[in-house]
């Protein structure tokens, strides 16, 4: 059978068998803070620049070595360009729907919005500091948290001393804001 009519994989699953993304007024706001956009742009730049030219150069000294099927260096290059070009397309993707919010240029200082660093107390209990950031920029021990997620959903829109409620599968939690912070404007 001719190679035209059949379609290799290698069982990694392909980013084009996943569902696409819901676009129009229903699609989530991919908001990102210029940290988190320059972060992203970066590794883009990465991978195109550097990475792929690197990897594409070997597949091609593999493939000029003859025997394609037993050539490790070969089979092992194109399946990582094959991630390599997933991940740009990802990132791409992901630029492109992109919404940059400067938490520095927030006007409202006194309450929560995306960018904020909230410090609030957990049930009278534990202290505990979140960062409110886009869902590309989410690092959970470092207290980055995706302005999606069910604390940073509470915390919107309130201010210090405000008690907000939290709903989780053990209960209800009460959020007290001790403290709201902002970057400071560039």
């Amino acid at each position: 059978m001719n190679k035209a009519f059949v379609r290799e994989t290698d069982g990694d699953g392909d980013e084009d068998d996943l569902p696409p993304e819901p676009a129009g007024p229903d699609a989530p706001k991919n908001y990102i803070t210029p940290a988190g956009h320059a972060r992203i742009r970066a590794e883009l730049l990465q991978l195109i620049d550097v990475e792929r030219p690197e990897v594409v150069r070997t597949v091609s000294w593999a493939a000029s070595n003859g025997d394609r099927s037993e050539n490790g260096d070969y089979i092992y290059g194109k399946r990582r360009l094959r991630e390599i070009d997933r991940r740009i397309r990802f990132l791409t993707r992901r630029l492109d729907a992109a919404v940059v919010v400067d938490p520095g240029q927030q006007q409202s200082r006194d309450q929560a919005f995306f960018g904020a660093t909230v410090t609030y107390l957990r049930n009278g209990a534990s202290e505990e500091t979140v960062t409110i950031v886009g869902i590309d920029e989410v690092d959970p021990l470092a207290g980055r948290i995706s302005w999606i997620a069910p604390v940073a959903k509470a915390l919107l829109k309130a201010r210090e001393g405000d008690v907000v409620s939290l709903r989780t599968p053990a209960g209800v939690d009460e959020l007290e804001v001790l403290e709201i912070r902002y970057p400071d404007p560039d």
